[in-house]
Protein backbone atom coordinates (compact mmCIF):
# COMPACT_ATOMS: atom_id res chain seq x y z
CA UNK A 1 0.00 0.00 0.00
CA UNK A 2 1.44 3.37 -0.96
CA UNK A 3 2.36 5.86 1.81
CA UNK A 4 0.71 9.14 1.77
CA UNK A 5 2.34 12.02 0.72
CA UNK A 6 3.64 14.04 4.24
CA UNK A 7 4.21 17.81 4.32
CA UNK A 8 6.48 18.88 7.57
CA UNK A 9 6.32 22.66 7.72
CA UNK A 10 9.14 22.90 9.92
CA UNK A 11 12.82 21.50 9.76
CA UNK A 12 15.78 22.93 10.79
CA UNK A 13 18.10 20.97 8.12
CA UNK A 14 20.72 23.48 7.41
CA UNK A 15 21.39 24.05 11.17
CA UNK A 16 21.88 20.41 11.42
CA UNK A 17 24.29 20.21 8.36
CA UNK A 18 26.71 23.38 9.34
CA UNK A 19 26.55 23.24 13.72
CA UNK A 20 25.90 19.68 13.75
CA UNK A 21 28.54 18.88 11.06
CA UNK A 22 25.47 16.47 9.57
CA UNK A 23 25.75 15.62 6.26
CA UNK A 24 22.03 14.48 5.91
CA UNK A 25 23.02 12.62 2.73
CA UNK A 26 23.97 9.93 4.87
CA UNK A 27 21.43 7.43 7.07
CA UNK A 28 20.52 8.15 10.20
CA UNK A 29 22.59 5.26 11.78
CA UNK A 30 25.51 6.12 9.85
CA UNK A 31 25.23 9.59 11.18
CA UNK A 32 24.57 8.84 14.65
CA UNK A 33 28.08 6.48 14.74
CA UNK A 34 30.07 8.64 13.47
CA UNK A 35 29.16 11.18 16.52
CA UNK A 36 29.67 8.25 18.98
CA UNK A 37 31.48 9.70 22.29
CA UNK A 38 31.19 13.33 21.06
CA UNK A 39 29.43 15.55 23.67
CA UNK A 40 29.61 19.37 22.76
CA UNK A 41 25.87 18.68 22.39
CA UNK A 42 23.43 16.83 24.14
CA UNK A 43 21.58 15.40 21.34
CA UNK A 44 24.82 14.02 19.69
CA UNK A 45 24.72 10.58 18.52
CA UNK A 46 20.45 10.89 18.68
CA UNK A 47 19.60 12.06 15.31
CA UNK A 48 16.73 11.49 13.59
CA UNK A 49 16.45 12.99 10.36
CA UNK A 50 17.73 12.51 6.83
CA UNK A 51 16.92 12.72 3.28
CA UNK A 52 17.27 9.02 3.11
CA UNK A 53 14.78 8.83 6.42
CA UNK A 54 12.50 12.07 4.42
CA UNK A 55 12.12 9.69 1.31
CA UNK A 56 11.07 6.66 3.32
CA UNK A 57 8.86 8.13 5.54
CA UNK A 58 7.44 9.86 1.68
CA UNK A 59 7.66 13.68 3.81
CA UNK A 60 8.49 14.64 -0.20
CA UNK A 61 7.99 18.50 0.43
CA UNK A 62 9.35 20.63 3.84
CA UNK A 63 9.46 23.87 4.95
CA UNK A 64 13.26 24.13 5.85
CA UNK A 65 15.11 27.10 7.68
CA UNK A 66 17.33 29.43 7.96
CA UNK A 67 18.15 30.76 11.60
CA UNK A 68 20.79 32.95 13.14
CA UNK A 69 20.03 34.73 16.33
CA UNK A 70 21.63 37.78 17.48
CA UNK A 71 22.23 38.71 21.17
CA UNK A 72 22.98 41.12 22.83
CA UNK A 73 25.74 42.09 25.45
CA UNK A 74 23.28 41.01 28.39
CA UNK A 75 22.00 38.16 26.42
CA UNK A 76 22.87 34.76 28.21
CA UNK A 77 21.17 32.95 24.86
CA UNK A 78 23.68 31.52 22.41
CA UNK A 79 23.87 33.42 19.63
CA UNK A 80 25.71 35.91 17.05
CA UNK A 81 27.40 39.15 18.54
CA UNK A 82 26.42 41.20 15.48
CA UNK A 83 23.34 41.17 13.19
CA UNK A 84 25.51 40.73 10.51
CA UNK A 85 27.50 37.76 11.48
CA UNK A 86 24.19 36.30 11.96
CA UNK A 87 23.62 37.30 8.34
CA UNK A 88 26.72 35.72 7.44
CA UNK A 89 25.79 32.49 9.28
CA UNK A 90 22.03 32.44 7.48
CA UNK A 91 24.22 32.84 4.39
CA UNK A 92 25.90 29.95 4.75
CA UNK A 93 22.73 27.82 5.15
CA UNK A 94 21.30 28.91 1.88
CA UNK A 95 24.86 27.87 0.12
CA UNK A 96 24.37 24.31 1.99
CA UNK A 97 20.62 24.42 0.29
CA UNK A 98 22.02 25.19 -3.50
CA UNK A 99 24.92 22.40 -2.91
CA UNK A 100 22.05 19.97 -1.99
CA UNK A 101 20.04 21.08 -4.95
CA UNK A 102 23.30 21.01 -7.09
CA UNK A 103 23.76 17.02 -5.89
CA UNK A 104 20.17 16.19 -7.19
CA UNK A 105 19.21 16.28 -3.05
CA UNK A 106 16.59 18.83 -3.11
CA UNK A 107 14.69 21.66 -4.59
CA UNK A 108 13.41 25.03 -3.94
CA UNK A 109 10.28 26.19 -4.30
CA UNK A 110 9.58 29.73 -4.84
CA UNK A 111 6.16 30.07 -6.92
CA UNK A 112 3.08 27.87 -7.39
CA UNK A 113 4.17 26.73 -11.00
CA UNK A 114 7.45 24.87 -9.11
CA UNK A 115 5.15 23.56 -6.27
CA UNK A 116 2.68 21.69 -9.28
CA UNK A 117 5.62 20.62 -10.92
CA UNK A 118 7.31 19.43 -7.69
CA UNK A 119 4.31 17.34 -6.20
CA UNK A 120 3.97 15.96 -9.83
CA UNK A 121 7.38 14.23 -10.07
CA UNK A 122 7.04 13.47 -6.16
CA UNK A 123 3.64 11.34 -6.94
CA UNK A 124 4.71 10.11 -10.26
CA UNK A 125 4.44 6.31 -8.39
CA UNK A 126 8.10 5.80 -9.34
CA UNK A 127 10.38 5.52 -6.18
CA UNK A 128 11.53 7.99 -3.88
CA UNK A 129 14.92 6.68 -3.70
CA UNK A 130 16.64 9.23 -6.17
CA UNK A 131 13.74 12.09 -6.08
CA UNK A 132 14.80 15.41 -4.66
CA UNK A 133 13.08 16.72 -1.35
CA UNK A 134 10.63 19.81 -2.60
CA UNK A 135 11.53 22.74 0.25
CA UNK A 136 9.98 25.99 0.77
CA UNK A 137 12.26 28.51 2.65
CA UNK A 138 11.75 30.08 5.89
CA UNK A 139 13.86 31.78 8.77
CA UNK A 140 13.44 31.43 11.96
CA UNK A 141 14.00 34.62 13.73
CA UNK A 142 14.58 37.95 11.91
CA UNK A 143 17.29 38.51 13.79
CA UNK A 144 19.97 38.24 10.99
CA UNK A 145 18.36 40.78 8.89
CA UNK A 146 20.39 43.52 9.27
CA UNK A 147 17.64 46.41 8.31
CA UNK A 148 14.43 45.64 7.61
CA UNK A 149 15.47 46.12 3.80
CA UNK A 150 17.22 42.89 3.81
CA UNK A 151 13.69 40.69 3.98
CA UNK A 152 14.00 42.10 -0.17
CA UNK A 153 17.56 40.58 -0.96
CA UNK A 154 16.38 37.49 1.11
CA UNK A 155 12.82 37.10 -0.68
CA UNK A 156 14.82 37.87 -4.09
CA UNK A 157 16.80 34.20 -3.18
CA UNK A 158 13.76 32.73 -2.63
CA UNK A 159 12.69 33.21 0.85
CA UNK A 160 9.16 32.94 1.38
CA UNK A 161 8.01 32.66 5.31
CA UNK A 162 9.81 34.57 8.31
CA UNK A 163 9.50 34.26 11.65
CA UNK A 164 10.19 37.51 13.58
CA UNK A 165 11.03 35.87 16.61
CA UNK A 166 12.66 33.04 18.22
CA UNK A 167 13.64 32.63 21.84
CA UNK A 168 13.92 35.53 24.31
CA UNK A 169 14.06 39.65 23.25
CA UNK A 170 14.75 40.23 19.57
CA UNK A 171 15.52 42.78 17.89
CA UNK A 172 12.27 43.07 15.44
CA UNK A 173 9.96 41.04 17.98
CA UNK A 174 9.80 39.42 20.88
CA UNK A 175 9.96 35.73 21.68
CA UNK A 176 9.16 32.79 23.71
CA UNK A 177 9.44 33.53 27.24
CA UNK A 178 9.85 37.61 26.95
CA UNK A 179 7.24 39.83 26.62
CA UNK A 180 6.30 43.45 24.83
CA UNK A 181 4.69 44.32 21.21
CA UNK A 182 6.57 44.06 18.15
CA UNK A 183 9.61 46.97 17.73
CA UNK A 184 9.41 49.81 15.56
CA UNK A 185 11.56 48.10 13.29
CA UNK A 186 9.17 44.85 13.69
CA UNK A 187 6.70 47.03 12.11
CA UNK A 188 8.52 47.91 9.28
CA UNK A 189 9.63 44.49 8.43
CA UNK A 190 6.09 43.43 8.68
CA UNK A 191 4.90 45.79 6.41
CA UNK A 192 7.62 45.11 3.53
CA UNK A 193 6.61 41.67 3.68
CA UNK A 194 3.06 42.77 3.23
CA UNK A 195 4.14 44.29 0.00
CA UNK A 196 6.22 41.30 -1.24
CA UNK A 197 3.08 38.82 0.16
CA UNK A 198 5.10 36.76 2.25
CA UNK A 199 4.12 33.78 5.02
CA UNK A 200 4.58 35.34 8.42
CA UNK A 201 5.04 32.43 10.86
CA UNK A 202 3.75 33.47 14.24
CA UNK A 203 5.72 30.47 15.86
CA UNK A 204 7.50 31.99 18.79
CA UNK A 205 6.30 35.13 19.23
CA UNK A 206 5.47 35.81 22.71
CA UNK A 207 1.57 36.69 23.40
CA UNK A 208 1.55 40.51 23.14
CA UNK A 209 3.55 40.27 19.94
CA UNK A 210 1.14 37.66 18.83
CA UNK A 211 -1.75 39.86 19.14
CA UNK A 212 0.38 42.85 17.42
CA UNK A 213 1.33 41.05 14.72
CA UNK A 214 -2.03 39.29 13.65
CA UNK A 215 -3.83 42.97 14.19
CA UNK A 216 -0.81 44.25 11.80
CA UNK A 217 -0.63 42.12 9.48
CA UNK A 218 -2.90 41.26 6.76
CA UNK A 219 -1.13 38.84 4.45
CA UNK A 220 -1.15 34.68 5.33
CA UNK A 221 -0.21 33.57 8.09
CA UNK A 222 0.49 30.16 9.66
CA UNK A 223 2.19 28.94 12.40
CA UNK A 224 4.98 26.09 11.31
CA UNK A 225 5.63 24.26 14.75
CA UNK A 226 3.17 24.99 17.74
CA UNK A 227 1.59 22.40 20.40
CA UNK A 228 -1.15 23.28 22.30
CA UNK A 229 -1.66 25.74 25.82
CA UNK A 230 -3.85 22.89 27.31
CA UNK A 231 -1.87 20.05 27.27
CA UNK A 232 1.51 22.24 28.54
CA UNK A 233 0.66 25.30 30.16
CA UNK A 234 3.64 27.77 28.60
CA UNK A 235 3.97 30.64 26.60
CA UNK A 236 5.39 28.34 24.12
CA UNK A 237 2.46 27.24 23.49
CA UNK A 238 -1.03 28.80 21.85
CA UNK A 239 -3.93 29.52 23.84
CA UNK A 240 -7.49 28.39 22.66
CA UNK A 241 -8.50 32.04 21.93
CA UNK A 242 -5.13 32.22 19.76
CA UNK A 243 -5.87 29.13 17.74
CA UNK A 244 -9.40 30.41 17.14
CA UNK A 245 -7.74 33.59 15.50
CA UNK A 246 -5.60 31.64 13.43
CA UNK A 247 -8.12 29.46 12.41
CA UNK A 248 -10.30 32.92 11.83
CA UNK A 249 -7.16 34.22 9.49
CA UNK A 250 -7.31 30.39 7.46
CA UNK A 251 -4.26 29.65 8.58
CA UNK A 252 -2.55 25.83 9.63
CA UNK A 253 -1.34 25.21 12.89
CA UNK A 254 1.88 22.28 12.47
CA UNK A 255 2.29 20.08 15.59
CA UNK A 256 5.69 19.71 16.70
CA UNK A 257 7.22 16.70 18.59
CA UNK A 258 9.85 17.92 21.01
CA UNK A 259 8.75 16.59 23.82
CA UNK A 260 9.33 19.81 25.89
CA UNK A 261 6.46 21.11 24.56
CA UNK A 262 4.21 17.03 24.71
CA UNK A 263 4.46 16.61 28.34
CA UNK A 264 3.82 19.00 31.36
CA UNK A 265 6.85 19.28 33.84
CA UNK A 266 9.56 18.23 31.37
CA UNK A 267 13.28 19.12 32.09
CA UNK A 268 16.10 19.27 29.58
CA UNK A 269 18.89 16.42 30.11
CA UNK A 270 16.89 14.80 32.82
CA UNK A 271 13.46 13.57 31.60
CA UNK A 272 12.93 11.03 29.73
CA UNK A 273 11.02 10.16 26.93
CA UNK A 274 9.62 6.55 28.68
CA UNK A 275 9.78 8.17 32.05
CA UNK A 276 7.13 11.18 31.30
CA UNK A 277 4.94 8.65 29.04
CA UNK A 278 5.92 10.72 25.69
CA UNK A 279 4.16 8.75 23.06
CA UNK A 280 2.94 10.43 19.16
CA UNK A 281 -0.43 9.88 20.79
CA UNK A 282 0.37 12.87 22.60
CA UNK A 283 0.92 14.86 19.12
CA UNK A 284 -2.32 13.33 18.09
CA UNK A 285 -4.16 15.34 20.65
CA UNK A 286 -2.70 18.26 19.75
CA UNK A 287 -3.83 18.10 15.74
CA UNK A 288 -7.29 16.75 17.65
CA UNK A 289 -7.68 19.88 19.62
CA UNK A 290 -6.84 22.00 16.91
CA UNK A 291 -9.49 20.62 14.94
CA UNK A 292 -12.15 20.22 17.63
CA UNK A 293 -11.58 23.96 17.91
CA UNK A 294 -11.99 24.57 14.02
CA UNK A 295 -15.03 21.93 13.66
CA UNK A 296 -13.25 20.80 10.63
CA UNK A 297 -9.80 19.49 9.70
CA UNK A 298 -8.47 22.51 7.59
CA UNK A 299 -6.35 24.08 10.00
CA UNK A 300 -4.20 21.30 11.32
CA UNK A 301 -0.61 19.66 9.90
CA UNK A 302 2.59 18.64 10.94
CA UNK A 303 5.40 20.97 11.87
CA UNK A 304 7.73 18.15 13.72
CA UNK A 305 11.26 20.03 14.50
CA UNK A 306 12.60 17.25 14.61
CA UNK A 307 16.39 17.35 15.30
CA UNK A 308 15.53 21.19 16.20
CA UNK A 309 18.67 21.14 18.76
CA UNK A 310 17.19 18.15 20.18
CA UNK A 311 17.36 14.38 18.99
CA UNK A 312 15.80 11.21 20.07
CA UNK A 313 16.21 12.23 24.02
CA UNK A 314 14.15 14.77 23.88
CA UNK A 315 10.97 13.65 21.03
CA UNK A 316 8.41 10.49 21.67
CA UNK A 317 9.81 7.00 22.62
CA UNK A 318 7.98 5.55 19.58
CA UNK A 319 10.01 7.51 16.88
CA UNK A 320 13.23 6.26 16.02
CA UNK A 321 13.30 8.35 12.64
CA UNK A 322 11.61 11.35 10.82
CA UNK A 323 9.70 8.23 8.67
CA UNK A 324 8.06 7.06 12.01
CA UNK A 325 5.20 10.35 10.99
CA UNK A 326 3.63 7.51 8.97
CA UNK A 327 2.58 6.53 12.19
CA UNK A 328 0.04 9.38 12.58
CA UNK A 329 -2.34 7.92 9.82
CA UNK A 330 -3.14 5.07 12.75
CA UNK A 331 -3.23 7.84 15.42
CA UNK A 332 -6.03 9.40 13.61
CA UNK A 333 -8.07 6.32 12.76
CA UNK A 334 -8.07 5.29 15.89
CA UNK A 335 -9.85 8.55 16.52
CA UNK A 336 -12.56 8.17 14.01
CA UNK A 337 -10.81 10.18 11.34
CA UNK A 338 -11.58 9.57 7.92
CA UNK A 339 -8.90 9.64 5.31
CA UNK A 340 -9.84 12.70 4.01
CA UNK A 341 -9.61 14.32 6.92
CA UNK A 342 -6.48 12.43 7.34
CA UNK A 343 -4.79 13.64 4.21
CA UNK A 344 -5.67 17.19 5.76
CA UNK A 345 -3.51 16.45 7.93
CA UNK A 346 -0.78 15.02 6.19
CA UNK A 347 -0.33 17.73 3.46
CA UNK A 348 -3.67 19.49 2.04
CA UNK A 349 -3.69 21.61 4.32
CA UNK A 350 -0.58 23.35 3.97
CA UNK A 351 -0.54 22.29 0.30
CA UNK A 352 -3.72 24.24 0.00
CA UNK A 353 -2.19 27.20 1.82
CA UNK A 354 1.02 27.36 -0.25
CA UNK A 355 -1.26 27.69 -3.16
CA UNK A 356 -2.88 30.42 -2.15
CA UNK A 357 -0.01 32.14 -0.58
CA UNK A 358 2.72 31.92 -3.15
Amino acid sequence: MKQPLIVDAHLDLSMNALEWNRDLRKSVEEINRREEGMTDKPDRGRATTSFPELRKGNVGLVIATQIGRYVAPDNPLPGWHSPEQAWAQTQGQLAWYKAMEEDGHMTMIRNKEELEAHLIKWNDGTPNDYKPIGYVLSIEGADSFVSAEYVERAYNYGLRAVGPAHYGPGRYANGTDSSGKLHAMGRDLLARMDKLGMILDVTHLCDDAFWDAMDLYKGPVWASHNNCRKFVDHNRQFSDEMIRALIERDAVIGVALDAWMMVPGWIRGTSTPKGMNCSMEIMANNIDHICQLAGNTHHAGIGSDLDGAFGSEQCPYDLTTIADLQKVPELLKNKEYSDEDINNILHANFITFLRKAL
